[in-house]
């Protein structure tokens, strides 16, 4: 297996990289605090759900092209990892975008910051024609970093997903490769 020339993804203040052994406790902390968690399909997370979202994630970093391109967000100031990006279906052209950070990450424009780096990358060594995600439709800080990197909201469906509170709507959010290509010139 090579790896890919681009990766790890440097950006000004992050390293979008693959994931190590030692990531586990910051894994566990960010996917166990009920308030990053507040609007995930998952979690609060046990000791055997961190393990097994980790060792599948080590798993698939053996393979090159990978089905999902799952990244651990790094500072790298002070060699934090502070949550995760991924590319669901990452061997398509059509991949879903989500994104995870811990509570103490929120507002200093990481989230932006990643999401832009890896949009790059799919729309520029990937190949991808559309990247999209989803969120609950209560998740400001979620759409607003999709709209941040120039997602556009496709549509709300509503009371799509159980959540723990009830049935949530969500957002659909959508950039097109020539959408991004037009704003990034």
């Amino acid at each position: 297996m090579s790896t890919p020339f681009w990766l790890p993804i440097e950006t000004e203040r992050l390293l979008l990289r693959d994931f190590r052994e030692d990531d586990f406790d910051s894994i566990h902390a960010y996917a166990t605090d009920p308030e990053v968690v507040r609007y995930m399909p998952w979690g609060p997370n046990t000791l055997e759900v961190t393990r097994e979202v980790l060792d599948r994630n080590l798993e698939r970093q053996k393979t090159w092209p990978r089905e999902e391109l799952s990244l651990a967000v790094e500072v790298k100031a002070t060699s934090e990892m502070i949550g995760s990006i991924s590319l669901h279906d990452a061997n398509s052209d059509n991949s879903a975008f989500g994104y995870c950070y811990s509570r103490d990450a929120w507002g200093k424009g990481y989230g932006t910051e990643a999401a832009r780096a890896l949009a790059r990358i799919a729309f520029t060594e990937l190949g991808h024609h559309r990247i999209w995600a989803t969120c609950d439709a209560r998740n400001h800080g979620s759409y607003a970093i999709m709209e941040k990197v120039g997602m556009r909201r496709e549509g709300h469906m509503l009371k799509n997903l159980k959540a723990r509170d009830g049935w949530r709507d969500s957002y659909v959010y959508a950039l097109l490769a020539d959408e991004w290509r037009a704003a990034n010139r």
